[in-house]
């Protein structure tokens, strides 16, 4: 499985991004997609995840309201939506996906198989 992200850029606070992750290889119905940053000195953490199978989405608690995920499985791709933009959601995104995550291990990087290569969110102030 391969994943490219993309959608990154430069807004200002309280401006809209829209992040694109394209699956492709071996892609099934049945994977899971997350969406994950990291931003400079810190780790990389959760910010939305996408059980492909039935749809069911959740999120970091700071992102929630804020950011929608969603998926097409047809176009293997899942798109995440950032409004109301703010400095602190600055990082490289990065979107995973895997087969065989469960609930519990939604918001772990560790359970994820597959990674893309990253796209940066810069906000200013």
């Amino acid at each position: 499985v391969q994943l490219q992200a993309s959608g990154g850029g430069s807004v200002h606070t309280g401006g809209s991004l829209r992040l694109s992750c394209a699956a492709s290889g071996r892609t099934s119905n049945q994977y899971t997609v997350a969406w994950f940053r990291q931003a400079p000195g810190k780790e990389r953490e959760f910010v939305a995840g996408i059980f492909r199978s039935y749809g069911r989405s959740y999120y970091e608690e700071s992102v929630r309201g804020r950011f929608v995920i969603t998926r097409d499985n047809a176009k293997n791709t899942v798109w995440l939506q950032m409004d109301s933009l703010r400095p602190e959601d600055a990082a490289v995104y990065y979107c995973a996906t895997s087969a065989t995550v469960i609930l519990s291990e939604l918001r772990s990087a560790r359970a994820y198989a597959y990674w893309g290569q990253g796209t940066l969110v810069t906000v200013s102030s």
